[in-house]
């Protein structure tokens, strides 16, 4: 049976009705902003009668009279003076406008949606806040959430911004894991995907947690207002450190809340080790410390995976070498141990003399080692010494010789790292993405932060020593020879090298175009020959010469002759 089409005045009906809403609501919109000033003079005329209705009641039977009487001859007066009653009515409509006035809504509490979420967040902390024996419980399902949530704030979204929380004193806040189940709860029913503090009072039995605002990104590579042996590793929030150093942003020039590293003889953190995940910035915190020690000391590149992140310092002033291969890497390493040798022997020698240690043994020398392991493991594979075994002279005895070393490695290689550098690497940095328990195993303790599962290249923790545990953003270093590297970065980058030496230049080109020229020297030959072109020979295991090494002499010459 086919369907009967349906009257044109039912079909079209619905439309016409719409249409009529549409129009009633215009002519309804215009005619209230055209009665506008008429609606807030009669609100705010209604609201005086209302107080002045409230104010007579208010007042007493006996004083009703005298109350009456007085505004009778003010009203006389009025009526008398000249422009009186207009004056008066001037100023009545003036009181009524502003008493009808449309003002701001102020919110005094949370709303049904806030409740909500404030009740739920309360019952799932019931089972660990609660005990069966205790009288008068703090938590206890359907019990008062507002008795223990204090100072709650919502984003826009209705999550948790900021929320303190009164927890029962029995509560075993002195535990590590006790602390990171309620943290764990609170980041999962808070909302994830966002880094949230935690701060414990446990004299006051109460907890706050607060959401982080992102560190920010638009620092890049530049010249920080430090003094020599100061290192800016990156920055942090404002409340966690007490120093600002001016900075150039991509947005302007603030001062930003810095996380300095000392080094030198005073330093009780003389050195540092990186650990990250591939791509997290342990490369770009490398560069970015190479830049920043380059114009008060010198700098040995050591580069395990080989990937030319470092191709940029080779050649440059104060760069002693850029070593990619095992026999470079073996060769540097020896050097910088019998230069460690040598610099405690000198200083020691001048204090015996009552004399002040010789300049070249204070000018600081930094050993950058990226990815060690690698050298390691091809060390092992050839049956040549581990690289990190020629790195204990120089990490025990490095702060008074006025060595540095810092050491990067990823998470997956970090078991590679020898006993000797776990143990005098006292400044820790960790970056990118990690759980907590890896955090922790690098820093000693866990943050009191929870890791993000994103993170931009550069964002992580750094702990010096025994301090706290600080959040940190490496300023942005990256290779300037990539092609994915913006133009900004690059000019920062190529700004703050040094200039290349010219004698290294010309020696290499003389030996290239003269023809039948005597045959290569070894490494020993070359430094001795040219000492302004120390180290910087950029060896691989194929091509290495052979280095000469006599009984109780140096496999590198130092840069200035031993005494006697």
């Amino acid at each position: 049976m086919a369907r009967r089409p349906l009257p044109r005045i039912l079909s079209s009906g619905s439309a016409q009705l719409a249409r009529s809403r549409e129009i009633a609501r215009t002519a309804a919109d215009s005619a209230t902003d055209v009665l506008h000033p008429l609606i807030t003079l009669s609100r705010g005329l209604r609201k005086l009668a209302a107080t002045a209705r409230a104010k007579w009641a208010a007042t007493p039977k006996e004083r009703r009279g005298p109350t009456l009487f007085l505004v009778a001859a003010c009203v006389l007066v009025v009526a008398l003076v000249p422009y009186g009653p207009l004056l008066a009515l001037v100023a009545l409509m003036g009181a009524a406008a502003w008493q009808g006035r449309e003002r701001p809504v102020v919110k005094t509490g949370p709303d049904d949606a806030e409740i909500a979420r404030l009740k739920g967040l309360y019952e799932a902390l019931v089972p660990y806040l609660s005990h069966p024996e205790d009288p008068e419980p703090l938590f206890a399902h359907g019990g008062d959430w507002a008795a223990v949530f204090g100072d709650h704030a919502f984003d826009e979204d209705g999550r948790i911004t900021r929320l303190r929380i009164s927890y029962p004193p029995y509560f075993t806040d002195g535990e590590p894991a006790a602390r990171a189940r309620i943290e764990q709860l609170l980041h999962a029913k808070s909302g994830r995907g966002r880094e949230y503090l935690f701060d414990w009072d446990e004299e006051g039995n109460r907890l706050t947690m607060r959401v982080l605002s992102p560190l920010p990104t638009t620092i890049a590579a530049q010249r920080f207002v430090t003094v020599p042996g100061e290192t800016v590793l990156g920055f942090t929030d404002a409340d966690a450190v007490q120093r600002t150093v001016p900075v150039r942003a991509s947005d302007g020039t603030e001062d930003a809340p810095a996380v300095v590293w000392r080094t030198g003889p005073r330093s009780t953190e003389p050195h540092l080790l990186a650990v990250g995940q591939p791509g997290s910035g342990t490369s770009s915190l490398l560069r970015s410390i190479a830049l920043q020690a380059l114009p008060h000391g010198d700098v040995l590149v050591i580069e395990g995976s080989g990937t030319g992140e470092y191709a940029c310092l080779v050649g440059r002033d104060g760069v002693l070498a850029v070593e990619c291969g095992l026999a470079g890497a073996l060769a540097s390493l020896e050097w910088a141990a019998h230069e460690t040798e040598r610099r405690l022997i000198a200083a020691n020698r001048a204090r015996q003399a009552g004399q002040p240690a010789p300049e070249d043994t204070r000018r600081p020398l930094w050993l950058l080692l990226d990815r060690p392991s690698v050298l390691g493991h091809l060390a092992a594979a050839d049956g040549r010494p581990d690289p990190q075994d020629l790195l204990q002279v120089p990490l025990r005895h490095g702060r008074a010789a006025s060595v540095t070393v810092v050491v990067a490695e990823q998470f997956d290689s970090v078991e590679g790292l020898g006993e000797t550098v776990r143990t005098h690497t006292r400044a820790r940095i960790v970056l990118g993405p990690a759980a907590p328990d890896q955090v922790a195993a690098v820093l000693g303790t866990a943050p009191h932060t929870t890791p993000v599962p994103d993170v931009p290249p550069g964002r992580g923790y750094a702990r010096l020593g025994a301090g706290p545990v600080l959040r940190l953003q490496v300023p942005a270093t990256p290779d300037p020879y990539d092609d994915a590297t913006s133009e900004a970065h690059r000019r920062a980058v190529l700004e703050l090298l040094p200039e290349r030496r010219t004698a290294t230049v010309a020696a290499v080109a003389a030996v290239e175009t003269v023809p039948g020229s005597a045959p290569e020297p070894d490494l020993t030959t070359q430094l001795a020959t040219h000492p302004e072109t120390q180290l910087d020979t950029h060896l691989d295991t194929d091509t290495a010469p052979t280095v000469r090494k006599e009984p109780g002499t140096a496999a590198f010459p130092s840069p200035v002759p031993a005494e006697g």
